[in-house]
């Protein structure tokens, strides 16, 4: 594999904005305004990377990355009517969740904290059934509950995206 940093001659710039983040030199948890696009009637959407896992070196199970989307998608929505979507990564490491409008950086933290605090609180996954999921029993509450609280516990982080010397 060629050590080349993205964006550089080397590696050069792609459309996907997180093609262009060098994955080495983040350090997760964290969460970082990807992107941000202004519609053709000057609507603004923003794009939060959530970052629950180290690139490249840790990821989640997949049923707790499906169990944490649908907890956090649905309780994320009882916070805030500027919610577009929560999306997980195919990475596995983290998600993506899209906003409307240009809310505060600390009020976008306080909304993912207080959102993980009801997945916390939870007593079963939303929508965790044949009717409603395209894939009912690939679920485990344990497994979001345990990925939220790691993602809590490095809350004094969640500001810095890349570790120092990177």
């Amino acid at each position: 594999m060629t050590e080349t940093r993205p964006g550089t001659a080397e590696a050069p710039r792609r459309n996907v904005e997180s093609f262009n983040l060098d994955h080495r030199t983040v350090q997760a948890p964290y969460v970082r305004l990807a992107d941000r696009k202004t519609l053709p009637h000057g609507d603004v959407l923003v794009k939060y990377d959530l970052r629950f896992t180290q690139p490249n070196r840790a990821h989640l199970e997949m049923d707790a990355v499906h169990s944490l989307e649908h907890l956090f998608a649905e309780h994320v929505r009882d916070h805030s009517d500027a919610v577009v979507d929560f999306s997980p990564m195919g990475c596995q490491t983290g998600f993506y969740l899209i906003l409307s409008g240009e809310p505060a950086y600390d009020e976008v933290l306080g909304l993912v904290e207080t959102t993980l605090r009801d997945v916390l609180g939870a007593s079963e996954v939303p929508a965790a059934n044949e009717v409603q999921c395209g894939w009912g029993a690939h679920h485990t509450l344990d497994g979001a509950q345990e990925a939220a609280r790691t993602f809590l516990a490095g809350r004094d982080g969640w500001a810095t995206v890349t570790a120092e010397g990177a």
